[in-house]
């Protein structure tokens, strides 16, 4: 196997991929790149058992196919300390010996036998569905900070896709708080649904510039993302996602409109002096004045700031965590944010006010922290 290839190139495609490896593998294996040469295109594959990542790159010179395992974080630091030059990989099949020349000198490493590296799933009965990379993208980036790290609740440590003819709905929870983010532009041929793992996810918005076409395989255990030369394949977590729609509160007759950038400045002023706890940030609202305060007992320390704002209904007292309310402030690009409330123990509704996208849903629920 002999092939000659940029330097530069070869270490942006194996980057784009290279997320996929762990820093401990319990097979040996899974800590080395499969490049295989076939009809004059390099395919090079990382994997960690759950997901696997291909890219494709078409080599300056391509003589010989073949394939071989070679050392990941061998080949990555010897390649980041290359200006851009043209590579030469010659490859003994035999010993799995492999010389790499560039304009400096030689480099020799040993790989391994590319049979050993897990083959890609194959997949069948599959539904199909080709999305934009922006809505993709848009989706993860609105549900990820949502999703659980509870060991024993693992279905509430991925994002809920739920696909149907009518539109495309995304779902992130951990208990605490919970985003709906929904889109009207696509859709699915039938309704389906299923539990993608935060891994795969986070790969996905590395990789996605928001311009390309996303293709997506998927069936009950496995779903596969192509777009450009980069496939994705990763097991979907197994088990049933909890009935979101339930905990949403139909009748929230309290509706506070604020600026989202002083709402998001004050609860960052304000929650300093919170508990450190419960990082708990009280909100008062009557008649066109928001009142926002923290204490924290134990130090003695207390803070009060008022906002104006326009608010409709009766004047009450609700209290809720400061760290959950500035993650999905910051998560929402309006310049005005509505908060629906009912009673000061019922979850809070916040939604952005004036969508900048006319195709978004976004909808999102915190729960409250009760006031002693």
């Amino acid at each position: 196997m002999n092939f000659i290839i940029s330097s530069s190139a070869l270490l942006k495609n194996l980057q784009r991929i290279g997320g996929v490896l762990n820093s401990s593998n319990s097979l040996p294996i899974l800590d080395n790149f499969l490049f295989e040469l076939e009809n004059g295109t390099l395919t090079i594959s990382a994997s960690d058992l759950e997901n696997t990542m291909k890219t494709s790159v078409q080599p300056d010179e391509a003589r010989e196919e073949g394939r071989i395992a070679i050392p990941a974080k061998l080949l990555l630091d010897t390649l980041k300390n290359f200006s851009d030059q043209p590579l030469s990989f010659s490859i003994d099949g035999s010993h799995f010996g492999i010389e790499i020349s560039s304009d400096y000198g030689k480099y020799k490493l040993v790989g391994q036998n590319p049979d050993d590296f897990p083959k890609s799933p194959e997949l069948e009965n599959t539904e199909t569905l080709a999305v934009n990379g922006e809505i993709i993208a848009s989706a993860i980036d609105k549900t990820l900070f949502a999703t659980g790290n509870d060991e024993l609740r693992p279905v509430m440590s991925g994002v809920f896709c739920q696909f149907s003819p009518e539109k495309l709905i995304f779902v992130a929870t951990d208990a605490h708080k919970l985003v709906r983010y929904g889109r009207n532009d696509s859709n699915a041929s039938k309704a389906s649904d299923f539990i993608l793992p935060k891994k795969p996810l986070n790969l996905l918005k590395q990789n996605l510039t928001g311009e390309e076409e996303v293709k997506i395989n998927y069936n009950e255990t496995t779903a596969r993302f192509s777009f450009g030369s980069i496939e994705l394949t990763c097991r979907l977590i197994d088990g049933k996602y909890p009935n979101y729609e339930a905990v949403i509160p139909v009748e929230n007759p309290n509706v506070l409109t604020v600026d989202r950038l002083s709402f998001l400045n004050s609860i960052k002023r304000v929650s300093i002096f919170s508990n450190k706890t419960t990082h708990q940030v009280k909100l008062k609202v009557a008649g066109s004045e928001l009142t926002l305060s923290a204490e924290d007992l134990d130090f003695s320390n207390e803070a009060k700031e008022r906002l104006t704002c326009n608010y409709a209904g009766d004047d009450m007292e609700i209290g809720f965590n400061a760290r959950f309310l500035l993650e999905m402030l910051n998560h929402i690009s309006t310049t005005e944010v509505i908060l629906e409330m009912s009673e000061p123990n019922k979850a809070g509704i916040l939604l952005p006010s004036g969508n900048e996208n006319e195709q978004e849903d976004i909808l999102m629920l915190v729960m409250p922290v009760m006031i002693r």
